[in-house]
């Protein structure tokens, strides 16, 4: 019998809490898509229930119901015709989604979206600087060669003109024109300005003017300012996407470009720029008495809290504070020890873990982790052993803050952002005291943990044989398309989706995948991303992944019956994983009693939005 479209669509709106209650709605393939205001006002039994309904999950903030391929497109037809909705595209309802998250964390992740594509010049920049100040020192009368004069170009070029980076970077975080925002940001360092870095030498009354309306503008450019550009850059956008709903499509091409950036140049040059440069300015002094203040203490708080936001996903608001150091008049990041401490000191006990255990599967984790953090990179440390056994973490705070501390004393900095331990070698102004640092910092982490670390701080859920065998991790990729490749999450064989034991996820229902029959209880996360959703019964995970990938890993057939007896999850919802990082143990002998089939399901969910999906 033919499902009754309309009947699906007015029960499913009849649970979910009102008009008022729906934020957005979109369909894929295979399902309609709702971001819900409230979760608590949704009667999700009875939405299961729902004829037509073949299952539903939460992902990314939306509420995602299984309706199948070629009838969702009429269910949801019928849906906003009920609701008087507006359709929406995937995109819109992953910015709605996005947009009911608290005010300041909409704000930290935008920054560090802003930020962190444009590290790689900035890396490269910072340690070009880096070898150029070293040869010049190593070699007498370099500095007056022509090679000097071009390599000392290129290592300034990304910190001259930074706002610009800065600009076009916004413009892709905030959904306007790249080249619109390349235009806002080269305005802001137009050569017709008198360079910022010059100003402190000039006189306030030499400083020329315009007068535009009630605005006496100087006219001098942004450099070594990010914070007014970023500002300048989300003010554009939100003026484009404006003008683009409001202007007539026969000359949005014409008005919507030059109005936008007439509005936001004038607006920029005599509000926006004048605050929140000054606002910059105070932002940064704060951070340098910080660093300072108390003999060091300042620095020895933000050295202990570093580890901390990092946990928590928001450190890279620190590279606000760190771009707008190298782009000012001394180009210096006197912040940079301050995380080196931080870093190198989750190495050192993650080190003393290694050293010290017992457990052959612990050691093969700790010590590359260490390697890891060494280098710069701490998740694996933190999140794969300092964190599971607590004092190690403490430890590595206790020798970051006091790392951090003496790093105020002897007052160095970097010329780069975003390298710490070792590589910061190359962009540190005084490698011996930069290692005094890390002695000192690793040194305390390393030693406390010693002392306090004791081999019985094992996982109280895992079995005896787990804890003692040396697991492989998987390595076949099992999924791949244009957006990149999945690793398998479990070790195992992998069977066809066809022959998964269950209909819905055998048919694609919820998207492509493969099935794999465990020979270990234990998932990793199959790349690096962030954990979208944990079922209630422990038994699924969802992970966004590089370029939006959306993918689900559900342990067994049925096993939400068990309502979480035999998992563990190791992650929770919004926490940033690294591929190969454990995120649950299952009990396999558990699955069966149950009589269960163990098969662990992996699905690219919105499979959909990729035309090369291959599969094996």
């Amino acid at each position: 019998m033919a499902l009754d479209y309309h009947k699906c669509a007015e029960e499913i709106y009849s649970h979910l809490g009102g008009k008022e209650n729906i934020i957005s709605a979109a369909h894929c393939a295979t399902r309609l898509r709702l971001v819900i205001a409230d979760n608590s006002k949704i009667d999700a039994k009875a939405l299961e229930e729902v004829e037509g309904v073949k299952g539903m999950f939460n992902s990314n903030g939306q509420l995602q119901l299984i309706i199948g391929t070629g009838t969702v497109n009429k269910v949801y037809d019928e849906f906003l015709a009920i609701t008087g909705l507006t359709a929406a595209s995937k995109e819109e309802v992953k910015a709605a989604a996005a947009a009911k998250q608290p005010l300041p964390k909409r704000m930290l992740k935008s920054l560090g979206d802003v930020f962190v594509p444009i590290l790689p010049a900035i890396v490269a920049s910072g340690l070009l600087m880096g070898v150029v100040e070293a040869l010049g020192k190593a070699i007498p009368n370099f500095a007056e060669t022509d090679w000097y004069a071009f390599l000392d170009m290129i290592s300034n070029t990304a910190f001259a003109y930074l706002p610009v980076l800065v600009a076009i970077s916004a413009a892709r975080v905030f959904g306007g024109n790249l080249f619109l925002g390349a235009v806002v940001g080269l305005a802001m360092i137009h050569s017709n300005l008198i360079n910022a870095w010059a100003v402190s030498g000039m006189d306030a009354a030499e400083i020329p003017r315009w007068h535009l309306l009630f605005f006496n503008v100087k006219t001098v450019g942004y450099q070594g300012h990010v914070i007014p550009v970023v500002i300048a850059v989300w003010f554009m956008c939100m003026v484009e996407k404006w003008l683009h709903k409001h202007v007539p499509e026969v000359i949005d091409l014409f008005v919507t470009p030059i109005t936008t950036v007439f509005i936001t140049t004038f607006l920029t040059f005599t509000i926006i720029g004048p605050i929140f440069s000054t606002a910059e300015s105070y932002i940064l002094t704060f951070a340098q008495w910080l660093i300072t203040v108390g003999f060091g203490v300042g620095s020895l708080l933000m050295g202990g809290l570093y580890p901390v936001t990092v946990v928590m996903g928001l450190h890279h608001m620190y590279n606000v504070i760190e771009a707008g150091m190298l782009a000012g008049d001394g180009g210096i990041n006197t912040w940079m020890p301050i995380a080196t401490a931080a870093n190198f000191a989750q190495f050192g006990a993650c080190l003393a873990v290694g050293i010290k255990t017992k457990n052959a599967k612990t050691r093969s984790v700790a010590i590359p982790s260490a390697l890891s953090a060494a280098l710069g990179i701490t998740e694996p440390a933190i999140f794969g052993v300092n964190l599971r056994y607590m004092k190690p973490f403490v430890c590595g705070i206790i020798g970051g803050a006091i790392g951090a501390m003496v790093s105020a004393w002897m007052h160095i900095g970097a010329s780069a952002y975003g390298v710490t331990g070792i590589p910061g070698y190359l962009t540190i102004n005084d490698p011996l005291k930069y290692t005094i640092i890390l002695l000192i910092s690793g040194g305390v982490a390393f030693i406390l943990t010693t002392i306090v670390y004791k081999e019985e701080e094992k996982d109280a859920g895992a079995s005896k044989k787990e804890e003692t065998a040396d697991l492989p991790k998987p390595e076949n990729v099992v999924i791949s398309c244009s957006a990149g490749e999945i690793v398998a999450p479990v070790v195992g064989k992998v069977v066809a989706q066809a022959d998964i034991p269950d209909e819905t996820f055998a048919a694609g229902v919820l998207g492509e995948g493969v099935g794999i029959e465990p020979e270990y209880g234990v998932v990793y996360a199959p790349y690096d991303g962030v954990i979208s959703s944990v079922a209630e019964s422990k038994h699924a995970i969802g992970i966004t992944g590089p370029n939006d990938m959306e993918l689900l890993i559900h342990v067994g057939v049925d096993t939400v019956s068990m309502n979480g007896d035999g998992f563990n999850c190791l992650v929770s919802e919004d926490e940033e994983v690294k591929k190969g990082q454990k995120l649950m143990e299952f009990d396999k002998a558990k699955i069966a009693a149950a009589g269960h089939p163990d098969v662990v399901v992996v699905l690219l969910t919105n499979s959909d939005d990729y035309e090369d999906v291959k599969l094996g």
